[in-house]
């Protein structure tokens, strides 16, 4: 029978400290617009374990992760393969993980030691208190569709491509038949809160939390994010504020809840998990001297859009010179990369994140996919499919990052910032994607 907790704890983060997501625009934390929360839900039926949290961080580095599940293993002896770390990839929080940007990473910018190690230790603390206080309960999952069509979001390369419109939904309750934990799964970046911020928010998750918090009271609520490496709001938002945050945040709430109005619950939960790793395969991004005329080219475009279009209010042509200078970044970040190599720099994101892990819940006929890295939306749909699970959750950012966008071959042709910075060689993908395939019918 099923017993299974859901507890938060908060993680906002002193002033002072850097925020990450936007790389090329060094912000430090001015205060909190909101809370940002380490959720984590607690599942336990017949001896078998699997715990789920997840982080309002940008990203949560690999040794982070294993620092976790040492901490919880020698507090209460939960096996360390049964707990799964996850982001929401916020852009509005601390660094916790390896840099992106090469001026950081030329300068020897560090990740703030004091605050992660406080995180660690709250982290573990909050697994270990989700066990301690778990209760006879019922489980249940399902999904709501809500995307494009509702202007919230879809695919940020190509306006009406590929995009994963599903809301995934995990929820518990107790013995009085009260929802005491929800967790929500959705494939969108946390950006309507940009650059021009200096105070740390969960973005629209926030809003999310607190649209099933007025409509769950008491509930506890954790949010992950799905396969988003090529999914935001670029060309649905309304704007770049709190107000288009909140009105995203609280359609997905909603959303959500029509998941749990529906619900059918159950005491008895068959839990099985099953990890593996692969390492990644990392690219040749050529020679200096054609980066260098590569980046020329670039610049030279950028600068002719932005003096065109730069201050226009047509959101077509903003978007001209503002995925020419996601470009630009692209490029310049691939000539960073090989200067640094020759100067021996380290490169966490390279160096600590190997190899990949992919690791498999499986919760009845509910199965959650954890994977490193941010990934290509059309991965995600391909593990969907291909699981053979009625209820199939990817949470990306799992339990480490990786050293670029897990991408397409395909999106090779256009190319562009998500493309230009990653590190990954373009026959990685298809090579997880297998692997994890393999883990899933482990747990058959």
């Amino acid at each position: 029978m099923l017993k299974a907790c859901m507890k938060r704890v908060e993680i906002t983060p002193p002033k002072g400290l850097e925020l990450a997501g936007y790389p090329h625009y060094p912000r430090y934390n001015e205060g909190a617009h909101d809370p940002l929360y380490a959720a984590c839900m607690y599942l336990e039926n017949d001896g078998e374990i699997a715990v789920m949290v997840t982080l309002d961080l940008l990203f949560f580095s690999k040794k982070h992760v294993k620092s976790v599940r040492e901490n919880v293993n020698a507090l209460c002896g939960i096996p360390k393969d049964s707990i799964m770390i996850s982001c929401s990839h916020t852009h509005s929080a601390p660094w916790a993980a390896g840099r992106l940007d090469i001026e950081s990473l030329e300068a020897g910018a560090q990740q703030p030691k004091e605050y992660v190690a406080e995180l660690i230790d709250k982290i573990a603390n909050l697994i270990v208190d989700a066990k301690n206080n778990a209760y006879p309960a019922k489980f249940t999952s399902g999904t709501a569709i809500c995307g494009e069509e509702e202007g919230i979001g879809g695919n940020r390369r190509i306006k009406g491509g590929p995009h994963d419109p599903l809301v995934s939904v995990m929820a518990i309750k107790n013995e009085s038949d009260n929802i005491t934990g929800i967790m929500v799964n959705y494939t969108l970046h946390p950006t309507f809160i940009h650059e021009w911020s200096n105070v740390c928010t969960a973005d629209y998750p926030c809003y999310l939390k607190i649209q099933l918090e007025e409509l769950i009271p008491n509930a506890v609520v954790g949010f992950a994010q799905g396969t988003s490496g090529n999914q935001s709001s670029r060309y649905y938002r309304k704007g770049e504020s709190y107000d288009e945050a909140e009105r995203v945040g609280r359609t997905l709430g909603k959303a959500a809840f029509s998941v749990l109005k529906k619900a059918e619950w159950t005491e008895n939960l068959p839990i099985k998990t099953a990890n593996d790793t692969i390492e990644y395969e990392i690219r040749d991004f050529g020679t200096e001297e054609e980066l260098i005329k590569r980046v020329e080219h670039d610049k030279a475009v950028y600068e002719e859009l932005c003096a065109k279009y730069g201050k226009s209010e047509n959101r077509d042509e903003y978007y001209l010179w503002q995925n020419a200078n996601l470009k630009c970044l692209g490029s310049e970040d691939q000539l960073g990369y090989i200067r640094l190599r020759k100067k021996g720099i380290k490169i966490e994101l390279l160096e600590e994140e190997n190899p990949c892990e992919i690791q498999i819940l499986r919760l009845g006929e509910t199965l959650v996919i954890g994977i490193q890295g941010e990934i290509f939306v059309e991965y995600g749909l391909y593990l969907k499919a291909m699981a053979g699970f009625g209820t199939v959750i990817v949470n990306e950012l799992s339990n480490g990052v990786a050293p670029g966008y897990l991408y397409t071959p395909e999106s090779l042709v256009t190319g562009g910032y998500e493309t230009d910075t990653s590190m990954i060689a373009e026959t990685f993908g298809r090579k997880l994607i297998d692997k994890a395939l393999d883990a899933i019918n482990n747990v058959r």
